[in-house]
């Protein structure tokens, strides 16, 4: 997760999923450094060269994947705005509908790995909508542009080298992916970075991390919603997730304090020792658990939240603070709605 951590798992904001892609021809197969990957490819893993050939042949180059690429979200958006993105009625109210249609499924991730229903709802709501933007690059198309033709413009050539060698290695983690799931590589649809079904996961991340939920011997991120639910399960678990533990509060800080804002997700330092130094959360916290002073930028000026372990984990599926906390109070509006609907057939 460390080494060019933002890109492990990549989200993909409602805004950038819309795009469509627009490809060109390139004929990667005749480019040297395209020929010395599937040389490699052979003599590694024992790939037919001949027949990686003929697939990097068909590739087409993705223009707005090398577009989207260089503007996520994430990076050029306030807190204020980027959570007007994911907090809406109708993400909230689709996520009810989803936790319905799919109870089962939820309430025994739930109880397998501890994870609790909501935030798994809020996750799939927050990358895709539910499944409904999943992502309509041909992933091969995607992680071969993105690996050999990576944008410039704005970046140093020592980051540009460091990105392609990234997604090269993606590459070779989803041609390994589709061959031990018996798929055509030339089928599967994902985002522009390369990332995968409800969940987006990267090829690597999906070789580690998912997981046959439905037990009919296939991971399957594109057809049904099981596969993809306890993936993201199991993913928060293998992560750290902490059952039955708190996740992150707003908090209020004496002026003094405010230098106190981190941007280190994983907590550091003591409750108690927030507490001395005039930082007080609203929910209850033991005094001994590691936290983090988050100072994000709202739309009625400096918010600041005391985030928890469980917290720092969503950071490990995107890196981001500002989608851990839109998939924190996702996951909040969403539990309070789909809770209500219970009390009121009382």
């Amino acid at each position: 997760m460390k080494k060019l951590s933002i890109f492990k798992k990549i989200s993909l904001s409602g805004l950038l999923l819309c795009l469509l892609p627009v490809s060109v021809s390139a004929n990667y197969s005749q480019r040297k450094d395209v020929q010395e990957f599937i040389a490699k490819m052979h003599k590694e893993h024992g790939f037919d060269a001949s027949i990686v050939s003929r697939w990097m042949e068909g590739v087409k180059q993705q223009k707005t994947a090398i577009e989207a690429i260089s503007r996520p979200a994430e990076g050029v958006l306030t807190w204020g705005k980027y959570r007007k993105i994911f907090m809406t009625d109708s993400r909230i109210s689709k996520g009810v509908k989803f936790w319905n249609e799919n109870a089962d499924l939820l309430n025994r991730a739930e109880k397998e790995f501890g994870v609790p229903a909501e935030f798994l709802v809020a996750i799939i709501g927050v990358e895709t909508y539910y499944g409904k933007r999943a992502g309509n690059y041909l992933v091969l198309d995607a992680l071969t542009t993105l690996g050999f033709d990576y944008p410039i413009e704005n970046t140093t050539r020592e980051r540009r080298d460091a990105r392609e060698t990234f997604f090269r290695k993606e590459l070779k983690e989803f041609l390994l992916m589709t061959r031990e799931e018996k798929v055509d590589p030339r089928v599967l649809k994902g985002s522009y970075a390369g990332a995968m079904g409800m969940p987006q996961f990267i090829p690597s991340s999906f070789r580690h991390y998912a997981v046959d939920f439905d037990g009919n011997g296939v991971r399957d991120f594109w057809n049904g919603s099981a596969d993809s639910i306890g993936s993201v399960a199991n993913y928060f678990k293998k992560h750290g997730w902490k059952k039955g533990q708190p996740v992150a509060s707003r908090a209020s800080v004496e002026a003094l304090s405010r230098k106190l804002g981190s941007k280190k997700m994983k907590p550091h330092t003591t409750v108690a020792e927030y507490k001395k130094e005039g930082v007080k959360p609203i929910d209850h916290f033991s005094d001994s658990t590691p936290a983090t002073l988050l100072k994000l930028t709202g739309t009625q000026g400096d918010e600041y939240w005391m985030t928890l372990n469980n917290f720092y984990v969503i950071t490990r599926y995107n890196h981001s603070p500002l989608y851990a906390m839109a998939v924190y109070q996702l996951s909040q509006a969403v539990s309070v709605k789909y809770n209500a609907q219970f009390d009121a057939s009382k």
